[in-house]
């Protein structure tokens, strides 16, 4: 499969909506950052790795990962052992260029330590292995591009090979991008990716990140087993106590110069409990909308209550692909039950129709 096929299979179903919704969002009227611009902000990058992955990656007593820190600056940790599950998240905090540096060291560090896994990927290519990177749903259109431009220009800039997963993953507003490559084409891919990422930084305020140790349990709300991860603005809470091995999260984007800081949203308000008031978008299917209102509003007014957020949604589609906006507006908390509530109910009705007779 060609460069462009495995492009084509970075679902372009998926890029057809999430393209359009960052054609919606992004500002093309801020400057162009240079290349040295874009090596100094500072972001968090995560990726799904498996048990047998992060003992690669943290080594004998931790020294693979107290290497990795030492040469690329970067804070990095993998997420707690948790009886039954599988996965764990690495989660790397730093300058652009020490992240990207971090992930080819990681990718050279997998190959040659984990060649009996069997992970597979995209392509089963020697002196390949894939990395499943963490990426905001509102922020994929970026790295897609408009017709899949953008992800073909990564691939053929740095030679592997991307598939972007259709689904957000459980109690999350996360999707995996699987990259596939040698270390020096992975370093360069993320190099890549974290630019679109910086580019569309402030869609990527108030995503729920995906925490592999929680499972919902039949008539549990959306904190079972201990809650998930919320990350709003500038501040990330973990609700399990099930992060990396660093507990002061940074802000996931600020510069090192403060003359040159990024353009920022303005001082949210609180609520009557002190408070801080977040706000974020989410895009909804046109054939997915009415599920989630419900027959006289019902459902969504439903939600809003159970959730205490306010959930105002857009009259019109905001551009051809016939996707509506929903806006949530309310405390962390508050949008992060908004935010389950309202995946659970797309869930349900993919899973409703997926059962359907066909006709």
């Amino acid at each position: 499969m060609s460069a462009e096929g495995a492009q084509a299979g970075a679902n372009q179903d998926v890029g057809d909506v999430t393209e359009a919704f960052a054609r919606a969002n992004v500002n093309d009227d801020a400057p162009p950052k240079t290349e040295e611009e874009y090596a100094e902000v500072q972001l968090t990058l995560r990726a799904i790795v498996s048990s047998k992955e992060a003992g690669v990656i943290i080594g004998k007593a931790g020294q693979n990962v107290a290497d990795l820190r030492d040469k690329t600056g970067v804070r990095a940790g993998v997420s707690k052992v948790v009886q039954g599950v599988h996965d764990r998240v690495l989660t790397v905090t730093g300058a652009l260029d020490g992240i990207s540096q971090a992930y080819g060291i990681v990718a050279d560090g997998l190959l040659k330590g984990a060649p009996q896994m069997g992970m597979g990927g995209v392509v089963n290519n020697p002196n390949t292995h894939p990395v499943r990177l963490l990426i905001s749903h509102n922020q994929m259109g970026t790295i897609i591009g408009r017709q899949g431009l953008k992800i073909k220009q990564i691939q053929n800039a740095s030679g592997v090979r991307m598939v972007a997963q259709k689904e957000m993953l459980p109690q999350s507003t996360e999707r995996i991008v699987e990259v596939q490559g040698t270390p020096d084409g992975i370093q360069k891919a993320v190099w890549e990716i974290g630019k679109c990422l910086i580019d569309d930084e402030q869609r990527g305020y108030g995503t729920v990140l995906y925490n592999p140790a929680v499972r919902v349990q039949a008539g549990a709300g959306p904190l079972a087993n201990g809650g998930s991860t919320y990350s709003g603005g500038n501040r990330s809470f973990n609700r399990t106590g099930n992060g990396a091995d660093f507990n002061d999260a940074p802000p996931t984007y600020n510069r090192r110069s403060g003359s040159d800081a990024v353009n920022r949203p303005p001082p949210p308000t609180t609520t009557e409990d002190g408070e801080e008031i977040q706000t974020q978008n989410i895009s909804i299917p046109a054939d997915m909308v009415g599920c989630i209102i419900g027959r006289g509003g019902s459902k969504i007014s439903e939600i809003r209550k159970s959730s205490g957020a306010r959930i105002s949604i857009a009259k019109a589609p905001h551009d051809e692909s016939g996707e509506r906006m929903f806006t949530i507006t309310g405390s962390a908390g508050a949008n992060e039950k908004a935010l389950y509530l309202l995946y659970e109910n797309l869930e349900a009705e993919k899973m409703r129709r997926s059962q359907a007779p066909q006709e």
